[in-house]
C-alpha cells in the first residue's frame, strides 16, 4: 500500500512538472505578450494611468514569475542566477518608467527559456526514452499456472514467459523455446539474433518471435538495462572540467556585473556630468547584455546532446567529463583476450598425417575430448557437431592437468595433448610433428593438441581464440579519429601476441602480464604519451581501466568490475564503437568551444556598443536572447551526428 502510495505521489509530482513546463510556462510568456500589447493600446487610448499601470504589474508578474522562482531558489543556496540581472534590469527600466520596454525584456527572457527548454528536452527524452524499454508487468510460470506480477516482485529463478512482440523485462537465461532478439535498445546492433535454450537474454531487448521460458538471473534493480539507466542519469550530473568552470565563473562573474553596473550608475553622472535617467537606463541594458546566458548554456547543450547520440548507439559516457577526456586520447591500449578476440577458443587447423583423413583426425580428437569439461574440449565438440560427425563416449577417460587426456575405447588407448603428455607415457614426437608445432605457434596457434592412437601418430588439431572480425580494420579507424599509437596488453604468451599484432597492425605488444603489470604499463604509457584509453572486459583488466585516462569496457555481459571501473561502458562488442566514440568527442569539443567563442563575441561586442553609442533596451535583449538561442541549436546539431 505505502508503494503505490508512493508510485501515485510520483506519478503526481512528474505530471505536475510535465503540465508546468509543457502548459504554464508557454501561457505565461503567451499572458506577458498580450499585457504588452494591451498596455500599447491604453497608452495610446487616453485611459486611466491607474489602469496602465496595473496592466503593467499584471504583465511583469507573468513576465518574471519563473525567474523569481529560479532567483530565491539560487539564493536559498547562496548562489546567483543570470536571471537576477534579468529581472534587476527589468524593474530598473520601470523606476525610470520604461515599463515597456522592460515587459519586452521579461517577455523575451521567458521565451528563451521556454525555447531552451524544449531544444534541451528533446535532447533528454532521447535518454529518457530507457526507461520505457522496461515493462511495468511480468508473466511468471508458477507450477501449471501463469501469473501476472509486479516486476519488483520477480525473484532470482523465476521462470518468465516471453511471447512474441514481449520486450524482456529481466536479465536471464532461455530454459525452453528459441526466438529472434531485436538488441539495438541495448547493444546499437541492428540485425535480429537468433538465440536458443542456454543463451542469455538482457532486459530492455525484444523478443521478435518464439514463445520462451527464461529462467531470471538478476533482480530488476540489478539487471543490464537498470546498470545503464543509473549510468547515464548519472551521466547527466557529471559535468565536464569546462562546465564545471563555466558553472563557478558564472557566479563570480554575475556579482562583478552587478558590482560593475552599480558603480556605473553612481559614478557617471558625478564624473562625466551625464543625466542621471539617461545613465540609469543605459546602466539596464548593460546590465541585460552582459548577462552569461548564452556562455553558461553553451557547455550542457551540446554535451547532453552528444551523450544522448552515443547512447542510442550502444556507447554510454558516464559523464560529460569522460566524453572531454576521450577527446584528448593519443594512444589506445587493448587486453586481447575477450576484447581483440572472442575470449573462447575455437577449432583452426585439422592436420592429419599421411594415410589419416582429417574426419577420422577430427572423430578420434572429439571421442578422447568427450567427457572432458575443458573449454578446449568444448570447442572440439562443437566443431564436430558442426561437420556432422557423430562422436560416441569413451570407455575410460582422464583428464591429466596441464597436459592433455587419455581415453580409452575398443581396447587401445588414445593420447591428445601436448608433446609433455606423450614423453609421460614414453612417446617420443616425430621431428616432423615438432616442426609443425613450432610453425603453428609462430601464427599464433596457441594450443596444439597431438594425437596418438595406440601407438600410431595421426596428426595435430590446433585450438585458439578467435580474433573477431574485421578487427584490423577496425583498428585502423582509430588512426583515422586521430590516435598515434595502438597498445596490446596480454596475459599471453610473446610469441603468440606478437603473430596476432603484426596480423592486426598493432604498434606495441606486452605479454606475460598480471593484473598489477597491466595498471603500472598504463601509467607509463600516460607518462610517454599523454591520455591514453585502456579497453578491456575481464576482472584483471579493472585496475588499469580505473588508471587510464580514459576506461573503455567492452560489452554488456563484460564483468560487473570492468563496467563498474570504466569510464565508458560498450553496450556492443564492436571495436568499431571506440572509433565512432572519439570522433563524437571531438566533435563535441569542437562545438563547445565554437558556443563558448561565439558567446563571449555577442557579450563583447554588445557591451562595447552599449558604452559606446548606445544600445536600446529591446534590441539587447533580441541580441542577448538570440545568441543563447543559437548556441543551443548548435548543441543540438550533435544528436543527428554520424561519423
Amino acid at each position: 500500500m505505502i508503494t503505490l502510495l508512493r508510485n501515485d505521489r510520483r506519478s503526481w509530482v512528474k505530471w505536475t512538472l510535465r503540465l508546468t513546463h509543457t502548459f504554464l510556462e508557454p501561457l505565461f510568456v503567451a499572458l506577458t505578450l498580450i499585457g504588452i500589447v494591451a498596455g500599447l493600446i491604453i497608452e495610446r487610448s487616453g485611459a486611466p494611468e491607474s489602469l496602465l499601470l496595473g496592466i503593467h504589474f499584471v504583465t511583469y508578474f507573468f513576465g518574471g514569475y519563473y525567474a523569481v522562482l529560479a532567483i530565491i531558489a539560487a539564493l536559498r543556496k547562496l548562489t546567483i542566477e543570470v536571471d537576477l540581472l534579468m529581472v534587476l534590469a527589468a524593474l530598473g527600466a520601470a523606476y525610470v518608467d520604461a515599463w515597456t520596454e522592460g515587459a519586452i525584456l521579461l517577455f523575451l527572457f521567458s521565451l528563451s527559456n521556454v525555447l531552451q527548454q524544449y531544444a534541451m528536452d528533446r535532447t533528454r527524452k532521447a535518454i529518457s526514452a530507457l526507461l520505457e524499454l522496461r515493462p511495468d508487468e511480468v508473466t511468471v510460470r508458477r507450477g501449471d499456472k501463469l501469473i501476472t506480477t509486479p516486476l519488483d516482485a520477480v525473484v532470482v529463478g523465476d521462470i518468465v514467459v516471453l511471447r512474441p512482440g514481449d520486450r524482456v523485462a529481466l536479465d536471464g537465461t532461455i530454459i525452453r523455446g528459441s526466438g529472434s532478439f531485436d538488441e539495438s535498445s541495448i547493444t546499437g546492433e541492428a540485425m535480429p539474433i537468433h538465440k536458443v535454450e542456454g543463451n542469455a537474454v538482457l532486459a530492455g531487448t525484444l523478443n521478435q518471435s518464439g514463445a520462451l521460458d527464461v529462467r531470471v538471473s538478476k533482480l530488476a534493480s540489478e539487471s543490464t538495462l537498470t546498470r545503464i539507466i543509473a549510468m547515464v542519469s548519472a551521466a547527466r550530473e557529471r559535468k565536464a572540467r569546462t562546465q564545471y568552470f563555466l558553472d563557478r565563473f558564472e557566479q563570480y562573474y554575475a556579482a562583478g556585473v552587478i558590482g560593475a553596473v552599480a558603480l556605473f550608475i553612481v559614478l557617471m553622472p558625478l564624473l562625466f556630468n551625464v543625466d542621471f535617467g539617461e545613465n540609469f537606463y543605459r546602466a539596464m541594458v548593460l546590465l541585460t547584455v552582459a548577462s552569461p546566458c548564452a556562455l553558461v548554456i553553451s557547455v550542457p547543450a551540446a554535451l547532453l546532446s552528444a551523450i544522448a547520440n552515443a547512447a542510442r548507439r550502444g556507447i554510454l559516457f558516464k559523464g560529460g567529463a569522460y566524453l572531454e577526456d576521450l577527446s584528448r586520447v593519443k594512444v589506445v591500449a587493448f587486453d586481447k583476450t575477450g576484447t581483440l578476440t572472442y575470449g573462447k577458443p575455437v577449432v583452426t587447423d585439422i592436420l592429419p598425417q599421411p594415410g589419416v583423413s582429417a574426419d577420422e583426425l577430427l572423430l578420434t580428437v572429439a571421442r578422447a575430448e568427450q567427457s572432458s569439461e575443458h573449454p578446449i574440449a568444448h570447442a572440439v565438440l562443437s566443431y564436430a557437431i558442426e561437420h556432422n560427425i557423430d562422436v560416441a563416449e569413451p570407455e575410460e577417460f582422464e583428464a591429466l592437468t596441464g597436459m592433455g587426456v587419455r581415453a580409452v575405447w575398443d581396447g587401445k588407448t588414445t593420447l591428445v595433448g601436448s608433446p609433455r603428455l606423450m614423453e609421460c607415457f614414453g612417446l617420443e614426437v616425430p621431428a616432423e610433428l615438432l616442426a609443425e608445432l613450432d610453425n603453428l605457434a609462430a601464427e599464433g596457434r596457441r594450443t596444439a593438441l597431438i594425437v596418438n592412437r595406440c601407438g600410431r601418430w595421426m596428426g595435430i588439431v590446433s585450438v585458439m581464440d578467435h580474433e573477431r572480425p574485421d578487427v584490423a580494420a577496425k583498428i585502423a579507424t582509430l588512426r583515422q579519429a586521430g590516435v598515434q599509437k595502438i597498445v596490446m596488453l596480454t596475459g599471453d604468451n610473446q610469441r603468440i601476441a606478437e603473430a596476432i599484432a603484426q596480423r592486426l597492425g598493432i604498434d606495441e605488444v606486452h605479454a606475460g602480464l598480471l593484473p598489477e603489470d597491466k595498471l603500472r604499463l598504463i601509467e607509463d604509457l600516460q607518462h610517454r604519451y599523454g591520455a591514453v584509453a585502456m579497453v578491456g572486459d575481464g576482472i584483471n583488466d579493472a585496475p588499469a581501466l580505473a588508471t587510464a585516462q580514459t576506461g573503455i569496457a567492452m560489452g554488456a555481459a563484460g564483468a560487473d568490475a570492468a563496467l563498474e571501473s570504466a569510464d565508458v561502458v560498450l553496450m556492443a562488442d564492436d571495436l568499431g564503437a571506440i572509433g565512432y566514440a572519439i570522433q563524437l568527442s571531438k566533435r563535441t569539443q569542437r562545438i563547445v568551444w565554437q558556443n563558448i567563442a561565439f558567446a563571449l563575441t555577442v557579450v563583447v561586442m554588445l557591451v562595447g556598443l552599449t558604452l559606446t553609442i548606445g544600445v536600446p533596451l529591446p534590441i539587447g535583449v533580441v541580441g542577448h536572447e538570440g545568441s543563447t538561442i543559437i548556441v543551443v541549436l548548435n548543441g543540438l546539431r550533435l544528436l543527428a551526428y554520424r561519423s
